[in-house]
């Protein structure tokens, strides 16, 4: 999790001068060549058209969304407060997951949502303060993430995992890279040396996820991703001097608790489906797939 809250920070710390769009443009533009590895030497038969167009390009467009809310997100709030609203995804599958799956949820479950979006509440505090441009793209980034997981559930194992890993990247260059007409701001050697460091980090931090995964309890590892939270804090506190105030800590905490409540009564069964900590917790953007696809393709080599 701390590879993943680095990669964040230099998101952060590259938006100070280039545009979120540019950013996400050459990071994916990066993380291609190791990918492109791994999925030409993909050992399942078949061509790149999917079976499923709808689902895998709803799929494709949200983890581009996603990417984009939130670079833009990091780049113009503080860590925690970027971490607080995405954390809010697991709340927002679990709501999605009722008209788009017809998944049945619970009173607990229900309950838990409720208190997690007053926990969000806590954190934006509408009419206290002002609301900006970020918070929108931090919540879209969240929307678009659940929505990506919805998608996900829907194809199941229909899908060759070389389609639900290239139909993004090609959907990120086309979006992105049409933005650089619009905003480009030309790149020092070292900030575009940057943009591979967010790449690799994202690889090498979803590798690391696989391992964690094979070596222990699911019940285990996925709670962990909160610990992205604790990073952040330490991160803004010291390197960007923010200082997380009480309704931001009181409001992650609850998003926090609603978050494990629910990720429990699904590993424990109330779900019939598989549960929403299949997604990973923050944005999944193209610079970082999701880490099951990497196992689902890895174990497909074995």
């Amino acid at each position: 999790m701390g590879l993943y809250s680095t990669h964040d920070v230099i998101i952060k710390l590259l938006g100070e001068t280039y545009p979120a769009l540019q950013i996400l443009f050459f990071s994916a533009l990066l993380s291609f060549p190791p990918l492109a590895v791994l999925l030409l030497h993909d050992p399942t038969h078949g061509t790149l058209r999917p079976r499923n167009p709808f689902w895998v390009g709803l799929r494709s467009l949200c983890i581009v969304g996603s990417g984009i809310g939130g670079f833009y997100a990091f780049s113009v709030l503080p860590l925690a407060q970027v971490y607080a609203l995405l954390f809010a995804t697991p709340l927002i599958v679990t709501v999605l997951s009722v008209p788009l799956l017809g998944e049945r949820v619970g009173l607990h479950r229900w309950l838990a949502v409720l208190a997690g979006l007053c926990g969000v509440l806590i954190v934006l505090r509408p009419g206290a303060t002002a609301l900006g441009l970020g918070h929108l793209a931090a919540l879209g980034g969240a929307t678009c993430t659940a929505l990506a997981a919805i998608a996900v559930r829907k194809l199941g194992r229909s899908e060759r995992t070389v389609i639900l890993l290239l139909w993004p990247m090609i959907g990120n260059f086309l979006i992105t890279g049409a933005s650089l007409g619009l905003a480009y701001q030309p790149m020092l050697l070292a900030d575009l040396a940057l943009t591979g460091v967010i790449a690799l980090l994202g690889l090498v931090a979803g590798f690391l996820l696989i391992l964690a995964y094979q070596a222990g309890e699911a019940t285990n590892v996925a709670p962990m991703q909160y610990s992205q939270m604790l990073w952040a804090v330490a991160y803004g506190w010291f390197l960007f001097g923010e200082r997380p105030d009480l309704p931001t800590f009181a409001g992650a905490a609850v998003i926090v608790a609603s978050g494990l409540y629910i990720l429990m009564r699904e590993r424990s069964g109330a779900s019939a489906l598989r549960p929403a900590s299949g997604a990973k917790f923050a944005a999944e953007p193209v610079t970082a797939p999701r880490w099951s696809l990497l196992q689902r393709l890895l174990r497909a080599r074995d």
